[in-house]
């Protein structure tokens, strides 16, 4: 009987250890689970489409924010800034993109109120690949008026040999390149052209679609790009990133002040400084001032709800958005953007601590 007790006791005191051992790995795994949580967050996607302006360096953005915040993954659709409206406005996306501020009638479609956040500034080029041709041309905004209107058509014609004195321009037609796509970068061309010409004003105006009179046209920046590179004696017009990644020859273009300027972050950048930014966050940089300004210059932007309901999103698309407008910053130039202007970003700090998502605020921390 005193064996069978003992071994009794042995096997309870056995399975008491078991219980308790039980009890501490599953104490262990809870602990190491919400020690798993805090160090590495849950993955968070986020969506967005629009601009091909912009794209070389949110392409660069979205790599090194990811390198350094890996749970985030932001997938980006260069679509054209018509696109990227439209699908902010519906929802499809967690932000758009556009070079050209939304206007009045496209932002009352949106189920709640859509910010611009300025992200960088750019130029539009006006690059040619001209044959034989390896000289920096000069133009004026009236003959590029001419030129995209049909009343230029050959690139020895007397107002171009005018502008470019000693030059032996070729006795050849001009093959006119444009955008298809709804287009910020054709909205700050033909706003350009518009305060140029009075006939391009009334004949074809500005927007991000306008109908051109003339010429080849192509699907975003890289297909006027490779359109360019593939048509010999055309021009176009692209984002200066694009036009030096393919090694277009691009003009020096006239400005208010009347000197002519080559494409460059800093005449971007002497542009930007040379007009005040408004409260709404967005500006035209047409009519921008001083010798160094280059006249074809934009700030780009993109778009954001203010009151966003998915938080864990909203605040991640926040948080990338205070990087890209400070650290972000540094990646500018070698891509040919120019880094927005200190007294833009004081601005653009205020209007990002002001998302939110219901009552929350999004960057209540700065």
């Amino acid at each position: 009987v005193e064996g069978v007790v003992g071994w009794s006791r042995r096997r309870l005191l056995l399975g008491l250890l078991a219980l308790s051992a039980c009890d501490r790995s599953s104490a262990l795994d809870a602990g190491k689970e919400a020690l798993s949580d805090v160090v590495s967050p849950k993955p968070v996607a986020l969506n967005g489409a629009g601009a091909t302006f912009p794209y070389p360096l949110y392409s660069k953005w979205m790599s090194e924010y990811n390198r350094i915040n890996q749970h985030v993954r932001i997938n980006y659709q260069s679509i054209g800034s018509g696109g990227g409206i439209r699908q902010i406005v519906a929802g499809t996306v967690d932000f758009g993109a556009s070079d050209t501020p939304m206007r009045d009638d496209e932002a009352k479609k949106a189920p709640s109120k859509l910010l611009h956040i300025p992200t960088t500034l750019g130029s539009v080029a006006i690059s040619y690949n001209l044959v034989g041709f390896d000289k920096p041309l000069r133009l004026t905004g009236s003959a590029l008026a001419s030129i995209f209107l049909g009343r230029i058509r050959r690139w020895n014609a007397p107002e171009l040999v005018a502008l470019n004195p000693g030059y032996q321009l070729p006795d050849r037609d001009i093959a006119v390149v444009f955008r298809t796509d709804g287009s910020g970068t054709t909205s700050v061309f033909s706003e350009y052209l518009s305060h140029a010409s009075p006939e391009f004003s009334e004949r074809v105006g500005a927007g991000k679609s306008v109908r051109w009179p003339l010429g080849l046209g192509a699907k975003g920046n890289e297909g006027v790009t490779g359109q360019i590179k593939s048509t010999p004696d055309s021009i176009g017009y692209v984002e200066l990133a694009y036009a030096s990644q393919n090694k277009l020859q691009t003009a020096r273009v006239q400005n208010k002040a009347g000197a002519f300027v080559a494409p460059s972050p800093e005449a971007a950048t002497a542009a930007a400084e040379s007009v005040e930014m408004p409260d709404t966050l967005h500006v035209s940089l047409a009519e921008a001032e001083g010798g160094a300004a280059y006249p074809i210059s934009s700030y780009t932007y993109v778009l954001v709800y203010e009151d966003t309901p998915d938080s864990v999103k909203a605040e991640s698309l926040a948080r990338f958005l205070w990087w890209a407008i400070h650290d972000g910053q540094r990646y500018s130039k070698e891509l040919d953007y120019a880094p927005l202007p200190a007294k833009v970003v004081l601005r653009i700090e205020a209007v990002l601590k002001e998302l939110r998502s219901g009552q929350r605020r999004l960057l209540a921390d700065g």
